[in-house]
């Protein structure tokens, strides 16, 4: 299977949907939270330090900086504000509870797991390590001195992001691999802003020997290595690397259904997207993004006051918007976009992949219509004019909450680009790239009183038609909505 013919055959159409009706079979849902059982766990300790910089500065590249004097409240701050939970929501007929996270999912199911490498951190042993979100600890799957040729040796701490495709594949079935990437995106994104409130710089790595990432973390047969991110900086409380020989207790992880249901397709893709030993030499370099111009040049930028510690913990995905007449400032759209024009620090992002494509329904000082975000000069290019709430809602599989938004985007994926630099892998380095656009864009929508929600299901080529786009310049692969939330009563913080 290529890249192309799993996009094609998961996009959605009416006739597809009719084909494929679904029901979930809930005694059979996967388990939210993986545990490697028979290993020591460690605490991190509880209610760390709020990080004060402003959201929309850490989004804008400024660094803050953390009061943690050793690796264990380091590391509980850095998890507790980028993958931690943060809230719970109960259902009213049933009076079951389930947990939302800070890092956001697809229909809050979780496929990412975060393990993590530590040298010389103080207080810390060296050794390998899978953070348990339910407990907020680190559950200690080896000890002493790990050697990952993946990553640079002298980073103090590195994660590898996996993921589980079954957990998505639950509920989505074959286009649960789209979703599983973008949760790749927005998780690295909640780490990387994370890291950066507390002061830290990151890189991420997508370009790696799959097989060797996870016989390294000696990962379970249904979790998949996605991303690599390094942290370093002044920040980081450290002592000299342990020299002792490593151990190993691996663990056990937990069943998390009593059946999987393998999608060929997803498996398919997925080994079409791996890197072999001979096919990871070194990373090429795509193509400049197309650049262009539009009309109207984006005013200066709003700005907030509110910590990005506060803005991580209370970000939420939006049920619904609350429609009416109440609208959003130019200048808080334009922070918003602001936001996703800076750069991404990974090896595969030297060049963007995604343009954002934007609904319009209630911005001040902007007509309702289509326009085209152009991010390096700051400006929008109007290609439709006219009331756009209907059309929104029916692109976005008739979700409402995509017409009551003030906006909404269509990111359009420029596959063919990304396939021309890194063959098949370009499929995953573009999704990667719309889901940290995602949480940005949420992140951005928190901080200046606005809600969001990404969405994931639309009619792909309906989109194409209505913005007029030719395969050549670009497919969509990611739908977001930002406005006034409706408020949930089930959510308790």
């Amino acid at each position: 299977m290529t890249w192309r013919e799993y996009h094609q055959s998961t996009k959605h159409s009416v006739e597809s949907l009719r084909r494929a009706a679904h029901i979930l079979d809930w005694a059979n849902m996967p388990d939210p939270f993986r545990q490697y059982e028979g290993v020591l766990v460690l605490d991190l300790p509880a209610d760390p330090l709020l990080p004060e910089t402003p959201a929309i500065e850490v989004l804008n590249t400024v660094s803050g900086a953390t009061h943690a004097d050793d690796g264990p409240t380091f590391l509980s701050q850095l998890l507790f504000y980028s993958a931690a939970i943060s809230a719970s929501k109960r259902v009213p007929s049933t009076g079951y509870r389930y947990a939302l996270r800070v890092n956001p999912s697809s229909g809050n199911l979780h496929p990412t797991e975060f393990h993590f490498l530590t040298r010389g951190l103080k207080e810390w042993p060296d050794g390998l390590y899978h953070y348990r979100p339910s407990a907020h600890m680190a559950e200690q799957r080896a000890l002493g001195d790990l050697k990952m040729k993946l990553a640079g040796n002298s980073a103090p701490i590195v994660f590898v992001l996996t993921s589980i495709a079954w957990r998505e594949a639950w509920k989505y079935r074959d286009r649960a691999y789209r979703y599983c990437l973008h949760d790749i995106g927005h998780a690295w994104q909640a780490l990387a802003l994370a890291a950066r409130a507390i002061g830290c710089d990151s890189f991420a790595t997508g370009h790696f020997q799959d097989e060797e990432a996870a016989q390294f973390c000696r990962l379970h047969e249904d979790e998949w290595p996605m991303l690599i991110v390094e942290l370093r900086g002044a920040s980081i409380p450290v002592r000299a690397p342990d020299a002792r020989e490593a151990v190993w207790y691996g663990g056990h992880a937990n069943q998390l259904s009593k059946e999987t249901i393998v999608y060929s397709s997803i498996n398919g893709i997925h080994d079409a997207t791996k890197l072999s030993n001979g096919a990871c030499r070194g990373i090429s370099a795509a193509e400049p993004a197309p650049t262009g111009s539009g009309e109207i040049t984006l005013p200066l930028p709003a700005s907030s006051r509110r910590s990005f510690g506060e803005v991580a913990r209370m970000r939420r995905s939006a049920l619904d918007f609350q429609g009416g007449t109440q609208s959003m400032s130019l200048t808080q759209l334009s922070a918003v976009l602001a936001a996703t024009a800076r750069p991404l620090l990974a090896d595969f992002a030297s060049a963007r992949f995604i343009q954002l494509y934007l609904y319009v329904h209630r911005v001040d000082g902007l007509q309702p219509g289509v326009y085209r975000h152009w991010p390096e000069r700051g400006e929008l290019e109007r290609i439709g004019s006219g009331d756009q709430r209907v059309a929104a809602a029916g692109l976005s599989l008739g979700q409402q909450l995509a017409g009551n938004a003030c906006v909404t985007f269509s990111m359009i994926g420029d596959l063919d680009r990304a396939a021309r630099a890194h063959g098949d892998r370009g499929y995953r380095y573009v999704h990667f790239e719309a889901g940290a656009i995602g949480h940005r864009l949420y992140l951005g929508a928190e901080a200046l009183g606005l809600g969001a929600t990404g969405i994931g299901a639309f009619y792909d080529e309906e989109v194409h038609r209505y913005l007029n786009l030719t395969p050549e310049q670009g497919q969509v692969v990611y739908h977001f909505a930002i406005g006034y939330p409706v408020p949930d009563p089930r959510l308790q913080a």
